[in-house]
């Protein structure tokens, strides 16, 4: 969904909990998760829970209904040509993970992004190299397609442009 598509009131499901919107703006929508049980929490402005504020690349994972998120996943399942990730590379990815806890911008981990082979880089995890003055941060990288693991230093990463469908689908279509 995009921020066009929200109005104040819309309750949405995004991740794998449902929203209520309280704000749309631009590019970002402000809602309220709905988990309580009474009524009165969600009661505002001012509300007695939180509001979270989603921005455009999370609100393309929201759904009017829990159909409506199964469809389009078993869609772009099929359409994207993405390989996705053995039971044993995500045990490893989350081990790792859970050791990268005092990254301080975790939502770099969330975006995949293309070298300038084509090739898609996944970041999962991070770890410090002390071997410079201070420290570098150095992501650490998994290879769908070429089931491979990698690292790259982070300034080096946030250089390559971010992931798209249609690079995907490119590095897909090359597999064949």
């Amino acid at each position: 969904m995009k921020p066009s598509d929200f109005h104040t009131g819309l309750e949405f499901l995004c991740g794998p909990f449902w929203w209520r919107c309280t704000d749309v703006g631009t590019r970002t929508v402000t809602a309220i998760r709905l988990d309580e049980d009474d009524p009165v929490w969600y009661r505002g402005p001012p509300y007695m829970v939180d509001e979270v504020v989603f921005d455009e690349v999370e609100l393309e994972g929201a759904y009017l209904s829990e159909e409506d998120k199964i469809l389009a996943s078993l869609d772009e399942s099929c359409a994207s040509g993405h390989p996705g990730f053995p039971h044993e590379v995500v045990e490893r990815m989350m081990q790792e993970r859970v050791d990268s806890g005092r990254y301080p911008r975790k939502r770099l981990l969330q975006f995949d992004r293309v070298r300038a082979d084509g090739e898609i880089l996944h970041p999962y995890a991070v770890r410090r190299d002390g071997r410079t003055v201070g420290f570098t941060w150095i992501v650490r990288l998994y290879l769908p397609f070429t089931v491979e693991w990698a690292e790259l230093a982070e300034t080096e990463f946030l250089e390559l442009p971010l992931s798209t469908p249609v690079a995907v689908r490119s590095r897909a279509d090359r597999q064949k």
